[in-house]
């Protein structure tokens, strides 16, 4: 029996780092043949040049489509899409897989999925049927739900939701989040070799924040006054140590990303911003830091099933399961304050360590290799609309 051939397409640090025990899974099973294209943020340096990562992983790169991120305006942002299904629909022609696999919500993998479409390449979906109001992501998640044919929901009533916009409740699978197989396979680093790799030590407390802009905000998100709250915010714990990760390439993301660049270096001895930290890095971020702290995907699924506690800003979010770890609360610095130090309060703490995990208990890797290996495709490409009886 021919091997399927299955493309895993990423484009960014943190979603590879969702999807690489996954990669490992598809290239050791003797069903499978691996195939990765790399593109968006993985391409550019100002991001770091994350594909490296990805080969110093071990994987082979089958394929590279530059997007052209120039800019992150919303006209320049439409135009990277434009760019990435002429750059797929190549790299789909010559690679010919059996099945597409996407993960998540970006515009990178929105054309990804339009040239998958268009080329009758059916399409495996990671992350389905969430809600992120406060982004465009939200409404990019729900269109690759509906070009997909295999759906992987991170929960139960996400999985419902999928049935809910009229798939087949045949191809719909609960699988958990493939974040949490990050944290129970990846060994952290000691605090001392973490504080090692960032230059700096740690004290109590000390931060980890993420924050991207609210692409569907009120205000134009390309002003930098999305994180401002937040920073002032910081200030009120001068004895705190911070670590900031830097945004992702939406629109908006360069003005947040100078602001936070700014304010640590006018702190060197207590702040440190990374371009790019890795999946280890990150995650040993999560292990060592008293509170996460931004609008991120991993405050609400990574750091609550390391037990660390998350305050949550804005509505980037909203609409996502939460663990009680998570503290919501307004983009306003004394609502931001006041979160903080309820996280950091021993109770909540405690909070943080005992509580049930929202997105599985692990291994959504081995369960999403063992369906990619074994769902029939014949037809799996010809789609029929699922009415709720």
């Amino acid at each position: 029996m021919d091997k399927r051939r299955i493309c895993v397409v990423t484009g960014s640090r943190a979603e590879y780092g969702l999807l690489c025990w996954l990669m490992r899974e598809i290239r050791e099973d003797p069903r499978l043949v691996l195939q990765v294209v790399v593109t968006g943020m993985h391409l550019v340096p100002e991001f770091g040049s994350t594909y490296r990562e990805i080969e110093a992983d071990g994987f082979s790169i089958d394929a590279r489509v530059d997007m052209q991120l120039t800019g992150d305006s919303e006209c320049a942002v439409t135009k990277s899409v434009g760019i990435g299904v002429i750059g797929f629909a190549e790299v789909l022609q010559n690679l010919r897989p059996d099945l597409l696999v996407v993960l998540g919500d970006r515009f990178e993998i929105l054309a990804a999925a339009q040239a998958a479409m268009l080329a009758r390449v059916p399409i495996a979906h990671i992350h389905g049927g969430e809600l992120t109001e406060g982004a465009v992501d939200d409404a990019i998640r729900h269109a690759l739900t509906k070009m997909s044919h295999l759906h992987f929901a991170a929960a139960e009533p996400y999985r419902r939701r999928i049935i809910q916009m009229g798939e087949n409740p045949d191809r719909v699978f609960a699988v958990g989040a493939p974040g949490v197989d990050n944290v129970k396979r990846v060994r952290p680093l000691s605090r001392h070799e973490f504080e090692t790799a960032i230059g700096m030590k740690l004290s109590q407390p000390s931060f980890l924040v993420t924050h991207h802009p609210e692409t569907l905000a009120l205000s134009r998100p390309c002003s930098a006054g999305g994180v401002k709250p937040l920073l002032e915010a910081l200030d009120l714990f001068p004895q705190s140590r911070i670590i900031f990760t830097k945004p992702n390439a939406d629109a908006g993301g360069h003005a947040i990303s100078e602001a936070m660049r700014e304010y640590a270096a006018a702190r060197p001895e207590r702040t440190v911003f990374c371009i790019s930290f890795g999946q280890k890095l990150y995650l040993s971020a999560l292990a060592h830091v008293d509170v996460v702290i931004g609008n991120s995907s991993s405050g609400i699924i990574e750091a609550p099933a390391v037990g660390v506690p998350t305050v949550n800003i804005g509505e980037r979010q909203k609409g996502r399961l939460r663990s009680a770890s998570v503290i919501d609360c307004a983009p306003l610095a004394s609502a931001i304050v006041d979160a903080v130090h309820r996280a950091l309060t021993p109770e909540f703490r405690h909070v943080a360590e005992t509580a049930v995990p929202a997105y599985g208990a692990g291994d959504a890797a081995g369960r999403i290799r063992d369906i990619v290996a074994t769902f029939p495709l014949d037809q799996l490409a010809r789609k029929v609309f699922h009415d709720l009886a």
